[in-house]
């Protein structure tokens, strides 16, 4: 009888040691080795494809491509974030906080997609599913569900099933034969997201994992686990806020700069096709608000900065920002007070972007500015003004990218004035119904705006 053999894993990045180490030699973390069983047994590798012959290597010219690389889907927002649609034999990773809706997600593209699908639960019941499905929509009649843990048993399903596209959630209950730890280890996860990327591969069908996180935000599991897959998909968002964002943060098939809004309702997440219209309020004139032209990947987006500037009622002022980088506001605070004259070195400074999203978009540090300085004198921003430009460290205001865009997005929305960089190059005049307002420095948007 052979002596049952164990070694010790990291959980962070999945590098193997034979002994329990303090620090990864691997990642440089910090108590992060658990111990697994190893199984050492000969592994049966079981083939897929219809076709068993030996791969040999070929010139690139003379792969042959198939007609339909991609599967289009109806949900033009996760259709965008992948690139263009569902790339056949891909395999894809969804992570996001519990509760935010990463199974709402999946199985509305199983139940409302005119594809076959297999859906794998290995945390719900088949009655559950099917309430669920009942209360986001029932269309789709080729969606199959089967409730199993076990890989072995799924993938002899799938491949009897031969669906279109093969969803699991999530990939930390599953668990295979071959390595004998709990489900969820860094073995087993490893494990069973090989098999399903060597299945994705042989048979051309994609597969979709959800993936739990971790109280840091990242996927839970090895690190290798975000390198194997194809493409890693992060749902954002706040539980109790109505939007939720998907990102792409790894796409081997296209851009990882788009952005995907939804609205959570009660049938379901609703895309958002103008996202504009719903993160910025429209209200009556109030100092402190400031709309900013930002890009998301390819996506103009209006977005609303709030300001909040008061007395410090204690001897240290307080600088909190909600979406924004603190850093950054610290920064453009700094160059107010030094190259302006504003005096906001006692004051509190309280930032929030409406929406409950993250901006890292460097043209909205005008916006960020003038919300400021409108909180601090009380003085309102006309709504139909808008802002585009960066901040440089000496004050100047700098050009930013894509700003065609910003204008006809600022145009749409029924805006009349956006103040730019007069160092912006490449403005046509098409544009007749907004007025371009170029400034160097913050002082002559000062004087633009409250003159």
């Amino acid at each position: 009888m052979s002596k049952t053999k164990s070694a010790f894993f990291c959980q962070n990045c999945g590098h193997e040691a034979p002994k329990w180490l303090g620090k990864c030699p691997s990642c440089q973390e910090w108590n992060t080795f658990v111990e697994e069983v190893l199984e050492k047994t000969t592994k049966h590798v079981v083939s897929f494809s219809k076709e068993t012959k030996a791969s040999k290597p070929l010139l690139i010219q003379d792969v042959e491509q198939g007609e339909e690389s991609r599967i289009t889907l109806q949900d033009f927002e996760l259709n965008r974030v992948l690139g263009g649609g569902i790339v056949l034999g891909s395999i894809s990773l969804l992570g996001g906080d519990p509760g935010i809706g990463k199974s709402t997600l999946l199985l509305q593209l199983a139940i409302k997609e005119r594809l076959k699908v297999l859906y794998v639960s290995g945390e719900e019941s088949d009655q559950q599913i099917r309430m669920r499905a009942e209360r986001l929509g029932l269309e789709n009649d080729q969606c199959y569900l089967l409730t199993e843990t076990n890989l072995q048993q799924i993938l002899v399903q799938a491949n009897e099933v031969q669906p279109q596209l093969l969803v699991i959630d999530s990939i930390q209950t599953l668990h295979t034969n071959t390595i004998e730890s709990s489900p969820g280890s860094v073995a087993q996860v490893r494990e069973c997201t090989a098999n399903l990327l060597r299945f994705a591969k042989q048979t051309n069908i994609p597969v979709f994992l959800i993936g739990h996180i971790t109280k840091d935000g990242t996927i839970a599991g090895p690190k290798v686990l975000e390198h194997m897959v194809d493409t890693v998909l992060q749902f954002e968002g706040d539980r109790h806020h109505i939007y939720r964002l998907l990102r792409s943060i790894k796409n081997r098939f296209g851009s990882t700069n788009e952005l995907g809004i939804y609205s959570m309702q009660g049938q379901g997440l609703v895309p958002v096709e103008n996202p504009s219209e719903v993160l910025v309020s429209g209200n009556e004139d109030l100092s402190g608000v400031a709309v900013a032209s930002m890009v998301d990947g390819i996506r103009p987006i209006l977005i609303e900065v709030q300001a909040l500037v008061s007395s410090a009622a204690y001897g240290t002022p307080q600088r909190s920002s909600t979406g924004f980088d603190v850093k950054r506001l610290n920064m453009l605070l700094a160059v107010l007070e030094k190259r302006c004259g504003f005096r906001l070195a006692a004051k509190d400074v309280f930032l929030n972007i409406a929406g409950g999203i993250k901006v890292d978009d460097p043209a909205i540090d005008l916006a960020v500015a003038m919300a400021i300085l409108s909180s601090n004198a009380d003085l309102a921003i006309p709504k139909t003004v808008s802002f585009a430009a960066e901040i440089g460290l000496s004050g100047e205001l700098r050009p930013v990218n894509r700003l065609e865009q910003r204008l006809s997005e600022l145009e749409k929305m029924g805006y009349e004035k956006i103040i730019v960089s007069s160092y912006s190059k490449g403005i046509e005049k098409k544009h007749k119904h907004i007025q371009i307002v170029p400034c160097a420095k913050i002082e002559e948007v000062v004087r633009a705006v409250f003159a």
